[in-house]
């Protein structure tokens, strides 16, 4: 601000020649006085409007709840055939079925059972419980993109359910203001999310900082948690400039904050699933920090492609600033991951082409899918997992998931080889 009062100053304009230094006309502090207020009302309106969708579609007293699997289902999840599930099953009560109309279903937390009680029996390298040895890192996955719409929020939401429902133990972290993925597992950031309850109580720089374990909730998938997100987070990128002004040594700089607070919980996971806001701010920067993996979300437009291509070189640029403060920058892996791919689009087609003769195997082998069963499910809050098959044609739904899970075992290889396992 001293930079521009100066600057115009250079200019020597006659005082009351100049346009911009009369006084503002009383019509126009009106207007702007209107549209302040105009801004203000459709926000509390969109909200209240918003609150109450949220509570038709979950009553006050509800709890978000996951869908019954299907025996086939279960024992794919679980990775052993379908009779074996029912000679397992009918060893104890606490892993039977449920029975409904003469259909057996598993729900998560049963599958959860019958997955300890096999890996207890378990010989060799054979593992149910693919748990992390000491000796293996914690994977910490940053899901990001610069431009909003590239699917960055639906792929961390699956990803991360994927992995719990496939056993590993995963902390999935909210770092959007937006908190899209906390409204997706039934916690909606203006009703449910108060004030230091986010991943912003456990980075921020003053005496009301607290442990990540205060901030972590528990999800309807075992083993799967969450750090919801609100506004709140903005905070962190208000709080850093001055933190950065007013510094001693020995202060943990911002982009090692996310990084000493997963540090708190290092024996707690497996894998934890990072969703970034859609810019390039310390939020990100210091995930990126804390980061093993890095998948890039993009959607293969022209326009889409052109913004990346600004956000990798900003991106780079300041990776470099903070490397030159001593932060690390190495990954296991960097993935760019297609999104809302549409097989038929002749363009589409040519610009995953031109994606991969330029990136060549950091782009994922598999697509994600444009669907209308993984839209129509965001509707309710809800991921390709939660709802039920027959609620869309079967082809739809089978065409859905089956993207779904081949893009997310893809990614589940990668975390496995950088811990030294088979894929």
């Amino acid at each position: 601000m001293l930079r521009l009062a100066h600057k115009t100053a250079d200019y020597d304009l006659p005082e009351m020649d100049n346009p911009m230094a009369k006084a503002p006309e009383s019509s126009d502090i009106a207007a702007r006085a209107e549209l302040r207020t105009l801004v203000q009302r459709h926000g509390a309106d969109l909200t209240r409007q918003l609150q109450a969708h949220h509570r038709n579609i979950f009553p006050p007293e509800a709890e978000k709840t996951i869908r019954q699997f299907s025996p086939a289902e279960a024992a794919r999840l679980i990775g052993i055939h379908e009779g074996y599930l029912r000679q397992v099953a009918a060893e104890g009560k606490a892993i039977a079925p449920t029975i409904k109309n003469g259909r057996r279903s598993y729900s998560v937390e049963t599958i959860h059972e019958i997955r300890k009680h096999l890996d207890l029996g378990a010989r060799g390298s054979r593992r149910y419980l693919p748990h992390r040895s000491a000796e293996e890192r914690l994977q910490v996955i940053t899901v990001m993109n610069f431009k909003g719409g590239s699917g960055k929020t639906t792929t961390s939401a699956h990803l991360a359910q994927y992995l719990a429902l496939h056993g590993y133990r995963v902390l999935a972290i909210d770092l959007d203001p937006q908190a899209s993925l906390s409204a997706l597992f039934g916690y909606q950031p203006e009703l449910h999310v108060g004030e230091n309850e986010t991943l912003y109580g456990a980075i921020r720089y003053d005496e009301r900082r607290r442990p990540i374990a205060e901030v972590v909730r528990s999800t309807y998938i075992p083993d799967l948690h969450i750090v919801p997100g609100n506004l709140e987070l903005m905070e962190f990128e208000h709080d850093t400039p001055r933190a950065l002004m007013r510094r001693t040594a020995g202060d943990t700089l911002f982009f090692a904050r996310i990084g000493q607070a997963l540090a708190q919980a290092q024996n707690l996971y497996d894998v934890v699933v990072i969703d970034c806001p859609p810019q390039l701010g310390y939020l990100t920067l210091s995930a990126l920090t804390a980061a093993t993996a890095v998948l890039i979300t993009i959607h293969p437009q022209m326009l889409d492609v052109m913004s990346m291509a600004q956000f990798l070189q900003m991106t780079g640029d300041l990776l470099d600033e903070v490397a030159n403060a001593g932060a690390s920058t190495s990954y296991d892996w960097m993935k760019y991951l297609v999104t809302r791919f549409e097989p038929g689009d002749g363009p589409q087609n040519q610009m995953v082409a031109f994606l991969r003769s330029i990136f060549g195997d950091h782009v994922l082998i598999h697509p994600m899918l444009k669907s209308t069963a993984i839209s129509d499910a965001g509707l309710t809050n809800q991921t390709i997992y939660e709802v039920e098959r027959n609620q869309f044609t079967r082809a739809t739904y089978d065409r859905a998931i089956e993207s779904v899970n081949f893009v997310n075992a893809e990614i589940e290889g990668l975390i496995r080889q950088a811990w030294g396992r088979a894929a």
